[in-house]
């Protein structure tokens, strides 16, 4: 299958993001007019200038936030929701942000066909987090930070995991994994991406 070996490629092993990702149907968050690509290992837009993430790098981020079923997850940029999707089988609850109301409301019509439960969403700031379900022992931000967002590194817990795109450039961005340690955070680099910027702004219905 195309999309495993998209996974295998990019060094993804845990055997259970792999087979969480074969069993997430990715063409029911894919625009109608890009179905055809649904497995391919590309990056497609979803509307509102935002995107659905190539496979390989959703892989390699879920497995880079070392989950488990006891691990509360915020998930800055919910977009189409198939990150969203790929997340709840492999931990207790993602708390999932997204700016953009259009996209949001898409994204839980899709969670409610395919019987998604464990997720809770809002519209809002992503870069913000969310104070109120504090802290999180995992984060992960889908769009392009400049750095590593102060807030959403206050409500990591200790010992807490975030995977962060950086760098707002075309020519450079790379996916951070940020240990939040007593020492204070750690970073390793991953590989580089072509993600979206994380805008902070206002929320809006637009």
């Amino acid at each position: 299958m195309e999309l495993v070996l998209a996974l295998r490629r990019a060094g993804v092993t845990d055997p259970d993001v792999v087979a969480t990702m074969e069993r997430v149907p990715r063409e029911a968050f894919v625009p109608e007019a890009f179905q055809d690509k649904s497995y391919q290992d590309i990056t497609l837009p979803i509307g509102h200038h935002q995107t659905l993430s190539q496979p390989a790098v959703v892989g390699l981020m879920t497995e880079a936030l070392e989950l488990d079923d006891r691990k509360k997850v915020l998930e800055v940029g919910t977009g189409s929701g198939y990150q969203t999707a790929i997340l709840s089988p492999l931990c207790r609850r993602v708390y999932s942000i997204e700016r953009h109301a259009p996209l949001l409301e898409e994204a839980e019509k899709r969670f409610e066909k395919l019987r998604i439960r464990n997720v809770t969403t809002k519209v809002g700031d992503g870069t913000l987090g969310w104070d109120a379900q504090a802290p999180f022992e995992r984060i992960i931000v889908t769009a392009a930070a400049a750095d590593v967002p102060p807030i959403l590194a206050d409500q990591l817990s200790p010992g807490g995991i975030m995977i962060v795109p950086i760098g707002l450039t075309d020519d450079f961005q790379t996916i951070l994994k940020v240990v939040k340690t007593d020492h204070g955070l750690e970073t390793e680099e991953l590989r580089d991406v072509n993600f979206v910027p994380l805008i902070p702004e206002e929320a809006t219905g637009t």
